[in-house]
């Protein structure tokens, strides 16, 4: 299974975690398939750890759809992410604030297109 076939299946694990946990807030799901980081827009590669070589799939819930939204994050920016939460956890950085801009103008160009 390819990385992005095996982030969808993960991702249909956590959007049903989602639905426990958030009820009517999360409606669907949707997973961001860029080749490019949603924090940098460079291409997403895989984080080298003593484990192996890992990828950085996370979920935003765009609340105003009620869409879970997977993505990958680029080594680089996972790092930046990992780094903060050490810092000052539960707190967002700015490249959250990035991140969840280019993830809901995805989704939105995603709607668009299937309606055109």
């Amino acid at each position: 299974m390819d990385e992005k076939a095996y982030a969808q299946v993960m991702l249909a694990e956590l959007y049903a975690r989602s639905k426990a946990q958030f009820g009517n807030a999360v409606r669907s799901q949707w997973f961001y398939d860029g080749d490019d980081c949603p924090g940098c827009g460079c291409q997403v590669d895989a984080i080298k750890s003593p484990k192996g070589d890992q990828l950085s799939l996370n979920t935003f819930i765009y609340r105003k759809r009620g869409v879970l939204i997977g993505y990958l994050l680029c080594s680089r920016c996972a790092k930046k992410i990992h780094q903060g939460a050490r810092r000052n956890p539960d707190q967002e950085t700015a490249l959250h604030a990035v991140i969840e801009a280019n993830l809901i103008k995805g989704y939105q160009d995603h709607m668009n297109s299937l309606d055109a």
